[in-house]
């Protein structure tokens, strides 16, 4: 749609269920398209065949998104017993095929899921956007390069087994930044003596963000992105509620809005920590870090005017 004279500029996070085989980049195009703003961003990408939560940021609140891209996940994923797949999805090539005549139990299944839960180390898939050598990954298996990220640390908190009928598994993950499902799922048939993939995935939450709160990019086009902006999209600082947040008067908001460093009344004597900032009229002005000694500094500016942020 093209941007309307004299209103004011779109911000805010839209939560999209992200359908299957589009790129969270076609998403962040289709925004762009629906609202007639450029500066539009997503918070972390989710697999092609997978669906679920896409956090979209629009204008300003693009600034915001550094806060949600290492933010836990939770995921329900379907797991296919009986082969591995180059990609260790459901799209790719089939690579090794196990015998499948002794299915394992559900209790073997159980004992296997409970050894992921933890800080465990984890090798992504051969089709990653990771970066080896300068080069996304996927890339050079594309090119029929064989190259493997190192393992790296990853962090799962908890994995829910929901549903067995051999060969399928349906588990749900809670996990940290950088977990990878299809590696999971890989791991897991690794564990159990067989091979495995992923089938299907869908991430149901991202931080604080749900599926309770999305929308899908059919109903957000049947909607006049302008005229209902303030119904279908979230305030800037739902992706940071987890921080403390600190008030401040007109003459430190002054003195916030010209990058200078104040010291705030309270009695925070520990480590330093990020915090989201409010005027002295209630709005939110952006996001500070404060010292151990009371003192607080802007990371980023949120402007409530048209003007560009500082930081």
């Amino acid at each position: 749609m093209t941007k309307r004279a004299k209103e004011p500029d779109l911000h805010g996070i839209l939560v999209v269920d992200k359908p299957p085989y589009m790129t969270s980049h076609d998403v962040v195009g289709r925004v762009r398209r629906f609202t007639g703003i450029r500066r539009v961003g997503h918070a972390g990408t989710l697999d092609p065949f997978a669906t679920g939560v896409v956090v979209v940021a629009v204008g300003r609140a693009t600034r915001i998104l550094q806060f949600v891209q290492d933010a836990e996940k939770h995921y329900l994923a379907h797991i296919s017993l009986g082969a591995e797949s180059d990609s260790a999805d459901v799209d790719g090539s089939v690579i090794r095929r196990a015998n499948m005549r002794d299915q394992p139990d559900r209790k073997a299944v159980e004992d296997v899921l409970r050894q992921f839960i933890g800080d465990t180390e984890q090798i992504p898939p051969a089709y990653s956007a990771i970066k080896v050598d300068g080069q996304p990954l996927y890339r050079q298996a594309r090119a029929g390069k064989e190259v493997s990220a190192p393992p790296r640390r990853v962090q799962i908190f908890s994995i829910e087994l929901v549903a067995y009928d051999p060969p399928d598994i349906v588990i749900r993950v809670h996990c940290g930044k950088g977990t990878y499902i299809r590696s999971l799922a890989r791991d897991i048939g690794v564990q159990l003596g067989t091979a495995a993939y992923c089938h299907g995935l869908r991430r149901t939450s991202a931080g604080p963000f749900c599926l309770d709160q999305a929308w899908t990019l059919d109903g957000l086009a049947e909607i006049d992105a302008w005229e209902h902006w303030h119904d279908i999209a979230l305030h800037p600082d739902w992706a940071i509620a987890h921080m403390p947040a600190v008030i401040l008067s007109k003459e430190e908001q002054t003195a916030w809005y010209h990058g200078q460093s104040f010291t705030v009344p309270g009695n925070w004597q520990g480590d330093e920590r990020l915090v989201r900032v409010y005027g002295s009229n209630g709005d939110f002005v952006g996001v500070g870090r404060e010292f151990s000694d009371g003192r607080l500094r802007s990371t980023f500016v949120f402007n409530t005017g048209s003007e560009d942020e500082q930081s």
